[in-house]
C-alpha cells in the first residue's frame, strides 16, 4: 500500500488544531508544520543565523532563542519582509518535513498528516492530497479569536484578514471539516473524514 502524506489546514480560529488532536487519537502521525518551523530557527541553526543577519539582534530573546512574537510584530502588514523571511524560512521547512515523512513511511506508516496553516497561501495544497479543511465562519473566527487571544474585535479582524478567506481554501479542499456546531459533531466529522481518506488509502 502506498504512503499518503496528506494535507490539513483552516483559517485562523477554525479548529485546525482540534481536529489534528483528533487524528493523534486515531493513530495518525501528524506533522506539525509550527513545530517544524521552530526546528528550523532553533538556536545553533542556519535558519535563525540567517533571520538575525536580516532583522538584527532585536528578534532574539535573551538566551539566544527567536522571538516570535516580535518578529511577527516587524513582518506583520509588510509584505516585502514577509516574503524575505518565507524565503529563508520555505525550504528548511519543506526538507525537513520530508524527511519526517520519509521516516515515517520507512517505518511502515500507511498514512500521516501534514498540518499547516499557510499550506494554500503557500501553492502548497497540491503536494498533499487529499486536503482536508477546517473551516467556520467569519463571526465564530472573530469570537474565537477574542476570547483566546484577549484581544478586541479590531485586532481579531486584522488576524482574520491578514490570511486568505476560508471560502478561498474550502474551493482548493478535497474534505471539508465544518466546526460551527457542537465539539461532539466537530469529533465525527473529522472521524468521517479520517475513515474515507484510509478507505482511499487502502485501494491504493
Amino acid at each position: 500500500m502506498p504512503f499518503v502524506f496528506f494535507g490539513l489546514t483552516g483559517g485562523i480560529a477554525c479548529g485546525k488544531s482540534t481536529v489534528a488532536a483528533r487524528f493523534r487519537e486515531q493513530g495518525v502521525q501528524v506533522i506539525d508544520a509550527d513545530q517544524v518551523a521552530r526546528q528550523a530557527v532553533a538556536p545553533g541553526t542556519s535558519g535563525l543565523t540567517e533571520i538575525v543577519k536580516l532583522f538584527g539582534e532585536a528578534v532574539l530573546r535573551p538566551d539566544g532563542t527567536l522571538d516570535r512574537a516580535k518578529l511577527g510584530a516587524i513582518v506583520f502588514g509588510d509584505e516585502d519582509k514577509r516574503r524575505a523571511l518565507n524565503r529563508i524560512l520555505l525550504p528548511r521547512i519543506a526538507t525537513r518535513t520530508m524527511v519526517l515523512a520519509q521516516e515515517l513511511a520507512q517505518r511502515g506508516e500507511p498514512l500521516a498528516c501534514y498540518e499547516a496553516a499557510l499550506l494554500v497561501e503557500n501553492g502548497m495544497q497540491d503536494a498533499f492530497r487529499p486536503l482536508v479543511v477546517v473551516s467556520a465562519p467569519e463571526e465564530l473566527q472573530m469570537k474565537r479569536t477574542m476570547e483566546r487571544d484577549g484581544i478586541d474585535e479590531k485586532a481579531a479582524l486584522a488576524r482574520i484578514h491578514a490570511q486568505m478567506p476560508v471560502a478561498e481554501k474550502v474551493k482548493v479542499a478535497d474534505h471539508v471539516i465544518d466546526t460551527s456546531g457542537t465539539m461532539e459533531e466537530t469529533i465525527q466529522r473529522a472521524d468521517e473524514v479520517l475513515a474515507a481518506i484510509r478507505a482511499k488509502a487502502a485501494e491504493g
